[in-house]
């Protein structure tokens, strides 16, 4: 059972490496001439958070496929849900960073964060440790989501490329 633990705590993980490819040049550049509000959190809590974020949505997803019994016909919302904000989640960066495009990032990380809550309510009744881990997750997206919408809103669409 080590596998499946170890396997789907890092899985997560791939997309904030490659997120975080696409962001360590970016931040320096682009994202530095942006305007964002004062709340904003530094930049050097970006990557902290993730980690901590991504290791407990990957567990979370362990718990609720053990539960499960594996990838089970019993699996397919709850671990189909998290499928889908992990994609969500993995796009986010490369929009945001990658292309420049805050406002098609603003309806990605709108769509993340609905998703979240979906796949946090499918879980509760499988695993609600699994959904507590999910609630820091779901938390900072709401943070983020204002992020975004703030840079968006306070940006001209020259910013975007």
């Amino acid at each position: 059972m080590w596998l499946p633990l170890i396997g789907m705590t890092a899985l997560p993980h791939l997309g904030g490496l490659y997120g975080g490819y696409i962001t360590r040049k970016e931040v320096k550049t682009w994202y530095s001439t942006l305007q964002k509000p004062w709340w904003r959190p530094p930049n050097a809590a970006f990557p902290v958070a993730w980690t901590c974020l991504y290791t407990g949505m990957g567990y979370g997803s362990y718990l609720v496929w053990k539960e499960l019994g594996g990838f089970t016909e019993d699996a397919l919302v709850p671990l189909g849900l998290y499928g889908l904000q992990l994609a969500l989640n993995w796009a986010w960066t490369p929009i945001f960073f990658g292309a420049h495009k805050i406002k098609l990032a603003l309806v990605d990380i709108v769509l993340l964060t609905g998703t979240v809550g979906a796949t946090m309510a499918s879980w509760y009744s499988i695993s609600r440790t699994a959904t507590l881990l999910m609630a820091p997750y779901l938390s900072w997206l709401c943070l983020a989501t204002s992020l975004n919408y703030c840079i968006w809103r306070d940006n001209s669409d020259e910013k975007e490329e």
